[in-house]
């Protein structure tokens, strides 16, 4: 309810009330799926609805329709008994709505869960119809279904060797920075810290930035908890940096982007980008690059990335970099997941089960 009446962010509100729920292990778990999971395949779930429904969804109730798709998602996508998901459904119900609940729920059955047909790609994979459309045009409709598919799938828990939790994509971004000890590393966009904890682990002095007051702060807690005391967290806007320009070996922009490729992490995402956010969010990006340019010396690394998919956040930044630096030259991305993209490289969520990610690495040259 507080998701969808209050639009609160699922992967920051499950947790917190789990972590004072009392429950065991394995009902967190089952919780946490079906949160997730009904968020995710909220359309799919409606389409259900609709079809087994004698009463437009929208005059429901918010209550009633949620308790609705619980139960389709347990019946349709989870496989659950079909009396335990119906009768534990109809209690969560309010009680005025506990007739209907059983009534449609027990349609859904009879006409069978598993032989639905769906109208639809963006339906039946339950995203709005300008992802698919968007995703389709710029990777192609098999490599686009394939991504969208594998972000319906649960996000596998992945630690490094210090205990942080960080996808493996992630991870192989801080890898092709390639900080090492005594090296100077701005990440201008640190929050939550992730990356910058990443890169001082190998040693590396990192300035962490971040425009977020709350967000700049959790990359001075993160590295304080793993015991780093060469991340430098402030709070600053990355289109002016408060550093001086040409004094680090390396710069990372890991740039706020409409995170296309992160949608199994972020269950509700989905239904909140428009279209119109990618073309904000790629002038953005520019900015950011504009200002992370001066700050790499000579000789230095600059590296981009995004947890996105789209064409104008990939490939359309590059050709706009390589337009207006002709000084920066860029680097090959080694690795058997990354496929090239433009100058740089692009892993799809299903390549090996990781987020999607963008990757631009470029060298500023010397005679620049």
């Amino acid at each position: 309810m507080r998701i969808e009446e209050e639009a609160a962010f699922a992967n920051l509100l499950v947790p917190s009330l789990l972590g004072r729920s009392g429950l065991a292990d394995r009902d967190r778990a089952f919780v946490t799926e079906l949160v997730y999971g009904t968020t995710r395949m909220r359309r799919a779930c409606d389409w259900v609805l609709g079809e087994a429904s004698h009463r437009p969804l929208d005059s429901l109730g918010t209550w009633v329709l949620n308790a609705l798709r619980l139960g389709v998602y347990q019946l349709v996508f989870l496989g659950s008994a079909p009396h335990a998901a119906v009768s534990e459904t109809v209690e969560v119900a309010p009680r005025s709505g506990r007739g209907l609940v059983n009534a449609v729920l027990r349609r859904v059955v009879r006409e069978g869960t598993r032989s639905t047909v769906w109208p639809d790609d963006a339906t039946r994979l339950s995203y709005p119809d300008w992802v698919v459309a968007r995703l389709g045009d710029d990777l192609g409709r098999d490599a686009a279904l394939g991504a969208l598919d594998a972000m319906n799938q649960p996000a596998v828990v992945h630690r490094r060797a210090d205990g942080y939790v960080q996808d493996p994509a992630s991870q192989w971004v801080v890898g092709l920075v390639g900080a090492s000890a005594g090296e100077r590393v701005a990440d201008v966009c640190a929050g939550p810290g992730g990356k910058a904890t990443g890169m001082a682990r190998e040693g590396a002095f990192v300035v962490a930035g971040d425009v977020s007051r709350g967000r700049a702060g959790l990359v001075r807690s993160n590295a304080t908890g793993l015991g780093l005391g060469t991340v430098a967290a402030v709070v600053a806007d990355g289109r002016l940096p408060p550093l001086r320009a040409g004094t680090f070996e390396r710069v990372l922009v890991d740039a706020p982007c409409s995170g296309l490729g992160v949608l199994r992490r972020r269950p509700d995402a989905r239904w909140r980008v428009r279209p119109g956010d990618v073309a904000a969010l790629a002038g953005l990006q520019r900015e950011l690059l504009t200002a992370a340019v001066d700050l790499v010396r000579m000789g230095g690394l600059l590296v981009y990335s995004v947890c996105t998919l789209t064409r104008d956040e990939t490939i359309g930044i590059d050709e706009w970099l390589a337009g207006s630096h002709p000084e920066l030259e860029p680097l090959p991305v080694p690795g058997q997941v990354w496929q090239a993209h433009g100058r740089g490289a692009l892993v799809l969520p299903q390549s090996a089960g990781t987020d999607g990610m963008f990757v631009l690495v470029l060298r500023r040259n010397l005679a620049a």
